[in-house]
């Protein structure tokens, strides 16, 4: 579990390809002490295991799956990926609950600067949008971000200048794919009223929520 507060800009700085998964060795600036083999860490808002340590260095196993749900697949030697170690219980939650389980890869639609900020609209699949709320949280390559709007299947996110430098969403442009991560806690929201039936498992069918259903409940 993280925290979607990046720590430190990493380095790949070799990439060992097999048949169908890779091998990543990223090279950070900060301490690898507190890191084990087998500890977990978030990659570009992926959550990877550390296979090997070398000093400043540290090598993750990259799966079939995970190379084709998300963005590790383009990545190439020399580009600069967001590194966060796992969360430890005595932590201040400064972001919000990331699990490093991407959803999907989004597509930046636009950058616009407002004074002092950056606003970047980002077109995500169908399957997605349906989690994405305004001013609820998205991980966004592992940072933790605030929805500005969602429109259809697009959301903007408002960077603040101090966000930009230290993370690689500073250095994105105009048609560059990012990890997604909707919040944890509407998934299984979904899926406990779907299983309560309280609304369709079928597409397109309508939802047994309305406004009779909030009333009686208490939320009105």
């Amino acid at each position: 579990m993280f925290t979607g507060l990046i720590e430190n800009l990493g380095e790949i700085v070799q990439i060992g390809k097999k048949e169908n998964s890779f091998q990543l060795t990223i090279a950070s600036h900060f301490d690898l002490d507190t890191q084990d083999i087998g500890t977990s860490i978030s990659v570009d808002g992926v959550c990877l295991t550390v296979v090997k340590l070398d000093k400043q260095k540290f090598t993750v196993d990259v799966s079939p799956e995970t190379l084709g749900r998300t963005t590790l697949q383009k990545r190439k030697r020399g580009d600069f990926v967001n590194i966060e170690r796992a969360l430890r219980i005595s932590d201040r939650l400064g972001g919000h609950l990331v699990t490093g389980h991407i959803d999907g890869v989004g597509t930046i639609k636009s950058i616009d600067k407002k004074e002092n900020s950056i606003v970047i609209s980002i077109e995500v699949p169908k399957g997605i949008s349906k989690y994405l709320i305004e001013k609820g949280s998205v991980g966004l390559d592992g940072i933790s971000l605030t929805i500005n709007k969602v429109t259809g299947n697009a959301f903007s996110v408002n960077i603040i200048p101090h966000t930009a430098q230290i993370t690689t969403i500073g250095r994105r442009i105009v048609g560059d794919e990012v990890n997604i991560e909707t919040d944890l806690i509407g998934k299984y929201v979904e899926k406990f009223l779907k299983e309560s039936g309280l609304i369709s498992k079928e597409k397109g069918e309508s939802s047994s929520i309305d406004y009779n259903f909030l009333n009686k409940h208490g939320f009105t």
